[in-house]
């Protein structure tokens, strides 16, 4: 049974288009299928998480990310009674409107949006796949998903201001999102630090004395583990002592969000919207040690000498490819072209940049900034 204060699908505020009942799927499951079978959604799997697939096969992308962080996000509504169809469809959703190359993309592409006077927030783009660039229904552009998903998509790691946004204000702006979108910022957190640090170790950025050094939690879990599996090759150890924390962080979210719940008095959604501050959070204890384990990863994987090579890559690739197609509206694709004429060209280069996976950019990158002299022209 669902947790008063859990978002009941019989209660949605619905899609924007109105669709009839489907037989045996509800409409948060319906938006969950509809992401999965979206083409954005596919096309995270050929989008840099922190390793390019130059470095190796093995590490995680955007799309294994999702997954991952679906299956966390499903275990945490589960145990908080929330509706996990709604939420895993968020988890699916959250990363759907990230640019390729990871987060150097992505500052190179606002970067390039702000010299016009604009910019880019990956979570608008991604209002804008599932609202509008996605094509698959007669009857509508994009997927037409319930106001609850699409809210999420964009209040979910952030709150914007009423003022600034008006084009958003249907999302109630001023009011807190539900608990199965505010869970997905952390269960994000969780994901991809654990997964960070794994893949890190796997591509030698990192030793493992430096990992017990760093993060005290780690290194607690690696001795238990070193107690109890004392043969046991070194990577298993590690694996084992990773899970530990993965599994610490998730727990402590469970237990931290249902005493705040509990304490903030909480008897229904109203109430959650209503809270002065969001009701999903990790523990003090357990929020230093997440702000440990990422400013360890900042520090030495994100921005590893070793990884400099590609972000800087990634930054000229991003930028002139932009530079080009500003200056050269013609040589966008023609829908583009045409779309150019209807809205700011800058947005419709960046569209256009922001759906593209790695290699296509890098085809794209190849075809116009090297065989054309683009480059040595500028």
């Amino acid at each position: 049974m669902l947790a008063s204060y859990a978002v009941h699908v019989e209660e949605s505020l619905g899609r924007r288009f109105p669709e009839p009942v489907h037989p045996y799927r509800n409409d948060f499951q319906r938006d969950r299928d509809r992401v999965i079978h979206s083409r954005a959604f596919r096309r995270l799997e050929a989008k840099t998480q922190v390793f390019s697939r130059r470095y190796s096969d093995h590490f995680r992308n955007r799309l294994t990310h999702s997954i991952e962080v679906a299956q966390i996000t499903r275990t945490v509504a589960a145990a908080l009674r929330l509706n996990v169809d709604l939420a895993e469809a968020l988890a699916l959703v959250h990363d759907l409107g990230h640019p390729p190359f990871g987060h150097a993309g992505e500052k190179t592409l606002d970067a390039a949006m702000r010299a016009h006077g604009l910019f880019f927030d990956h979570n608008l783009h991604a209002l804008r796949i599932v609202e509008d660039f996605e094509q698959r229904y007669a009857a509508f552009r994009g997927l037409n998903l319930t106001f609850e998903v699409r809210e999420g998509i964009i209040k979910h790691s952030r709150d914007y201001d009423a003022a600034t946004h008006p084009e958003l204000a249907e999302y109630l702006l001023n009011q807190r999102p539900p608990l199965e979108a505010q869970l997905i910022d952390l269960t994000d957190e969780i994901g991809y630090s654990t997964a960070d640090l794994d893949d890190g170790y796997e591509a030698h950025l990192v030793t493992l004395d430096q990992i017990r050094h760093a993060i005290p939690v780690f290194d607690c879990f690696f001795r238990e583990v070193e107690k109890i599996y004392p043969d046991a090759p070194r990577k298993l150890k590690f694996n084992e002592a990773l899970k530990r924390v993965l599994d610490r962080m998730v727990g402590d979210l469970i237990a931290n969000t249902e005493k705040r719940i509990e304490h903030a008095g909480i008897r229904c959604l109203s109430d959650v919207r209503a809270h002065k501050e969001r009701l999903a959070a990790f523990s003090p204890e357990v929020e230093a040690e997440r702000k440990g384990l990422k400013d360890f990863l900042y520090e030495n994987v994100y921005y590893s000498p070793s990884l400099a090579e590609e972000k800087n890559d990634a930054e000229r690739i991003v930028s002139q490819l932009f530079r080009f197609w500003v200056e050269n509206p013609s040589r966008l694709p023609h829908q583009y072209e045409q779309k150019a004429g209807e809205e700011s060209l800058p947005r419709v280069v960046c569209d256009y940049i922001a759906g593209m996976t790695d290699h296509f950019i890098i085809e794209q990158y190849d075809r116009y900034c090297s065989s054309e002299g683009y480059l040595q022209r500028s």
